[in-house]
């Protein structure tokens, strides 16, 4: 929403110009349209006048730019239509300066611009945009998109047209992409020391425009009982929605898993702790994660690895690759629907990965008890492992550490893990959506859900002395030949 105070650009025809009035933009709004670096975030509190900023900009820059690509983009279809799809095809009526295409979802300009309606579906829309060019990318409502679905739309700004590319965010704290719209805008932390020097982000490339709902006065002018309506929240959600406050919400369905508790940098694992694997299968991901259990019972999670497009065979032959033949791996939990028998084979899916190679054990279905599981796992426990202990300077060792460790270097189940968001429908379970984030969480539930022992310390060896070994040999020797000292019933047996 905006202040609709003066009139807008004439835009439309050449021989039949029509007026049309967009409002006048509040002074965050003008940031908005005036931003020039490539990442230009809006937003903080709900009802700061974002998504009609979104419509503006989109349609602005197509009249005044011939030619430009641009694609505006919301998690789900229905909220596409009713807050893109028909403001905008109203605004062409009006102006007469597009044409809409239901089918194709395309808004064709006279000047040759377009406007596309995109919402996201994770792989499947990952496989429909991948190779796109776009100048002009509008991601409203970025916290309900991962980091991975950001980054592969950020993908498609590039072509040949001499139009600087451009991203544009709204957003509100809260949401799935909550941790990382707050890195990027709000804690600005970046990675500028990567190995490889591509992977490094430039601070210069992101802005953050801050709005509350006080910068939208005709909409509290024609909803007054908004601010009380927002004052009714939860405090966090208040404060989050009301203020824009960041600090509030996120951590997601996991709010015990912490990066500098549950984290550490890799070392080498001790011969003695046992290891497992536990993995989620799909065509659409193979995700498999390792595990190394201390004498405490203290699981780390010390590999990873994830693969779209895999077959069985490939599936199983993946996880040998990456399994070293001095590991010995005790048991490889899998989820229950690897017990289901495939249409073509009449065989289950479990017969093919042991044929393969990999026998597997079916973990617990129940995915509330697992994410329970979980949980449970990332509280502190008393640290007494020797060898963990010894992974700290001496003396500062810690008295508990948490039951789930994960090493540093696995950053797709860290992230997944601190993204995913609860079951709006249970709260008690994780989301199912954006399905992109699920399968290394489901991957660590197969093992957390299945428990396993602590890894038993290593006897020490008794110091022997020779004469101890001559006695024992001799003893052994005359019981073992001639079944040790006669007896009666020895001397009188028939």
């Amino acid at each position: 929403m905006s202040n609709q105070k003066n009139q807008g650009p004439e835009i439309g025809k050449d021989s039949n110009i029509v007026r049309w009035n967009p409002g006048e933009a509040n002074p965050k709004q003008l940031q908005f349209y005036r931003a020039t670096s490539m990442f230009v975030a809006y937003g903080g509190a709900k009802g700061g006048g974002k998504t009609h900023a979104v419509r503006v900009k989109a349609f602005l820059s197509a009249c005044l730019n011939p030619g430009i690509r641009i694609i505006i983009f919301r998690q789900t279809y229905p909220a596409l239509e009713e807050n893109h799809i028909l403001p905008l095809r109203r605004m062409a009526t009006q102006t007469g300066a597009a044409t809409y295409n239901g089918t194709t979802k395309l808004l064709t300009f006279e000047n040759g611009s377009t406007i596309r309606f995109g919402h996201w579906a994770g792989k499947d829309s990952e496989d429909e945009y991948n190779g796109q060019e776009y100048d002009y990318v509008f991601l409203d409502e970025a916290t309900q998109f991962s980091e991975r679905a950001f980054n592969i739309l950020a993908g498609m700004l590039r072509g040949a047209s001499p139009i600087p590319k451009q991203m544009f965010l709204t957003c509100n704290p809260g949401g799935v992409g909550h941790n990382w719209v707050k890195r990027l805008f709000i804690d600005r932390e970046y990675k500028t020391n990567c190995s490889n020097p591509e992977e490094n982000e430039n601070p210069d490339d992101y802005t953050f425009i801050f709005a509350t709902v006080e910068d939208n006065t005709h909409m509290l002018e024609h909803s007054p009982n908004y601010l009380r309506n927002l004052a009714q929240l939860p405090e966090d959600v208040r404060k989050a929605y009301r203020y824009g406050d960041w600090s509030t919400l996120g951590g997601g369905y996991f709010k015990e898993f912490k990066n500098h508790t549950h984290v550490m940098a890799p070392f080498r694992i001790p011969d003695h702790w046992k290891r497992y694997r536990s993995f989620d299968y799909g065509l659409d991901m193979f995700a498999c994660l390792w595990w190394a259990v201390d004498t405490d019972g203290r699981a780390w999670a010390y590999r990873e690895v994830e693969e779209k497009g895999l077959i069985i065979q490939k599936a199983a032959a993946l996880c040998m690759q990456n399994s070293p033949a001095h590991e010995k791996i005790e048991i490889t939990f899998a989820p229950w629907d690897m017990w289901s028998r495939t249409k073509e084979s009449g065989k289950t899916m479990a017969e093919q990965f042991q044929t393969n190679g990999v026998p597997i054990i079916q973990s617990p279905r129940d995915r509330v008890q697992g994410h329970m599981a979980m949980k449970s796992m990332m509280a502190p426990m008393p640290l007494n492992d020797p060898y963990v202990k010894s992974l700290f300077p001496e003396g500062q060792a810690p008295a508990t550490m948490p039951g789930l460790m994960m090493f540093s270097d696995l950053e797709r189940v860290i992230k997944d893990i601190q993204e995913i968001q609860a079951d709006e429908k249970n709260p008690n379970d994780c989301a199912k959506e954006p399905h992109e984030i699920t399968h290394s969480v489901d991957a660590a539930r197969a093992y957390c859900a299945s428990r396993v022992l602590p890894t038993e310390a290593p006897q020490e060896k008794k110091r022997r002395f020779f004469e101890d070994l001559l006695d024992e040999k001799e003893e052994n020797y005359e019981t073992y030949m001639c079944g040790g000292e006669p007896s009666e019933g020895y001397i009188g047996a028939a």
